[in-house]
């Protein structure tokens, strides 16, 4: 059996492109797990975790583990506090954007395909794939 302790996590992934500065454990891995994806997120005050998203196969949960993230969904912004579970079902009510102060664990389930939308910036994700422009769509038939 392997195991993480969320309160003294090895943090094995940095990101620091402006607004988006944490760092983080993927403790999913960490622990052999290929089911369930599970990754620990330390949020400098004002940073996020990730653009303001929906999956539109997968359900997501977060988990606060210590601090007073800010949550934003389809309802508004509100803040959150240690203890705190939120779930984010598969499609646009479950849109999401975590900003900080706060350490938050994000759980979901690993399935493939996956499609992943931006709203904000008007991308969409294929996973696996790539990320593209959705102005950039085309009609079904097109080149066919």
């Amino acid at each position: 059996m392997r195991r993480v302790n969320l309160n003294a996590p090895e943090f094995d992934h940095d990101q620091s492109r402006e607004r988006y500065r944490w760092r983080g454990a993927r403790v999913a891995q960490a622990i052999g797990a290929d089911q369930i994806g599970a990754s620990l997120y330390e949020l400098p005050d004002g940073q996020h975790t990730y653009p303001y998203h929906l999956h539109h196969g997968t359900e997501e949960w977060l988990l606060v583990v210590a601090g007073a993230p800010v949550l934003r969904t389809p309802d508004g912004e509100q803040t959150l506090r240690e203890g705190d579970v939120v779930c984010f079902p598969a499609g646009p009510a479950g849109a999401h954007q975590v900003t900080g102060p706060g350490t938050v664990l994000i759980l979901s389930a690993t399935w493939r395909p996956e499609v992943i939308e931006y709203p904000d910036s008007g991308k969409v994700g294929a996973r696996p794939g790539g990320t593209f422009r959705a102005a950039d769509g085309v009609d079904y038939w097109y080149g066919e």
